[in-house]
């Protein structure tokens, strides 16, 4: 065991970590596991996904899953992006912020603007995450070179967001999301909106999705790293080293909710604001704020209510769900495999390795953008050529009978 300084991949606390663990999560297979209906439109998207033809080649240094989810949060490029940052007030008083993508390093490339018709993208960063974090970054690069409209989504709090009310954000809470749809669709009424998530944005993004149904104003979706049952997340969060990633992240609420305490002065009610204040774990910080925030009678409660899991059977968009077998964070036991493959309309790959937010692998391993982000953009512009065809074709017949 060799220990050495490192950053929490999910919200860039410091922590003493082991990056020499063998016994830990390692992998030697190469095979992605795929799973989708056979019968329904997953079929036909994943056939033109060439990403998905090629054995998955984790960067040879790389030996299990902590070292890969560490190493990339420490050591994985930051491309510098800058952004407009544009607040919106939600209806209930709170504010979440929109960073909108102005300028990059690379000059020529953020002097073009792409056509007012291109499609635009919704990312939702992991819990207390924003549009600083390096996955975040790589993937809006990505979806600029491609020519898409691109925009992150900070929940409250979260990126140095204000926060304005005494309620911040969870795992089951869609509204502030539907909101951000909206508002996106209303500044770009001729594109189709898709929308990415990661970890818990993912679960939040499937929940939405799940709860819009055939109404869902979104074109397609993926799940990247997605906890699906936090009940089962819970669990494995209070085994061995991932009491590591569990005290990191209950450090960045601890930080968040410190920031804005004044705001829940006085609150009354179950709040148990100390408990939060100093809480140790993310359940402690959950039972003293979150789940009395947004009414449920014990944290276990909110757990298995806030599983998006369960709202797998209700996805009536594209959606591709990415998870890693190893991933210590988002356990590959919690994925949905049979409602997965039930669901014509969704598609799960799942890497034999890849940590939590590492997928260190690929042409640009492993310091680069991760294994996942190829694939990512690949689907997407799978589903806006389907959708553009569908158009062309419907205009075609319409010039046909007049």
């Amino acid at each position: 065991l060799s220990l050495c300084l490192c950053v929490c991949a999910c919200c860039g606390a410091w922590a003493m970590a082991a990056i020499c663990l063998p016994c830990c999560g390692s992998s030697a297979s190469k095979h992605l596991e795929i799973v989708g209906n056979p019968g329904g439109p997953s079929k036909l998207i994943r056939e033109r996904l060439t990403s998905l033809q090629q054995p998955y080649e984790r960067y040879p240094l790389i030996i299990n899953r902590h070292q890969e989810t560490i190493f990339a949060s420490f050591f994985r490029s930051l491309p510098g992006i800058k952004y407009r940052r544009e607040c919106l007030r939600m209806p209930d008083g709170g504010t979440v912020a929109l960073d909108w993508p102005v300028a990059g390093r690379d000059g020529e490339l953020w002097g073009k603007l792409a056509p007012e018709t291109r499609p635009v993208v919704i990312f939702l960063p992991g819990l207390t995450g924003g549009s600083d974090d390096s996955y975040v970054q790589h993937m809006l690069l990505r979806a600029k070179r491609h020519e898409w409209h691109a925009v992150v989504f900070n929940s409250r709090g979260c990126a140095d967001s204000p926060v304005t009310s005494p309620k911040f954000y969870c795992a089951s809470f869609t509204e502030d999301l539907r909101q951000v749809v909206k508002h996106v669709g209303a500044c770009f009424p001729k594109s189709r909106i898709y929308a990415v998530g990661w970890s818990l944005g993912g679960n939040i993004l499937v929940r939405y999705i799940g709860e819009e149904g055939h109404f869902c104003s979104l074109s397609g979706a993926v799940s990247l790293c997605n906890p699906f049952d936090l009940v089962i997340a819970d669990e494995d969060f209070h085994k061995g080293f991932n009491n590591v990633y569990d005290k990191a992240l209950a450090k960045g609420l601890r930080t968040i909710f410190k920031r804005h305490a004044a705001l829940f002065e006085g609150i009354g009610g179950e709040f148990d604001l100390s408990k939060a204040a100093n809480a140790k774990t993310v359940r402690d910080f959950d039972d003293g704020l979150t789940r009395v925030s947004f009414g449920y009678k014990s944290v276990d409660d909110y757990y298995d209510n806030s599983s998006s899991s369960k709202s797998i059977k209700n996805i009536k968009i594209p959606l591709l769900c990415i998870q890693a077998d190893d991933d210590p964070i988002a356990p590959s036991r919690a994925i949905p495999h049979t409602e997965i493959k039930e669901n014509p309309n969704c598609l799960l790959v799942v890497t034999p390795s890849g940590g939590h937010l590492g997928w260190i692998a690929g042409e640009s391993a492993p310091f680069g953008a991760p294994w996942t982000d190829p694939l990512v953009i690949e689907y997407l512009e799978v589903l806006e050529n389907i959708s553009e065809n569908k158009l062309n074709f419907q205009r075609e017949k319409e010039v046909v009978k007049t």
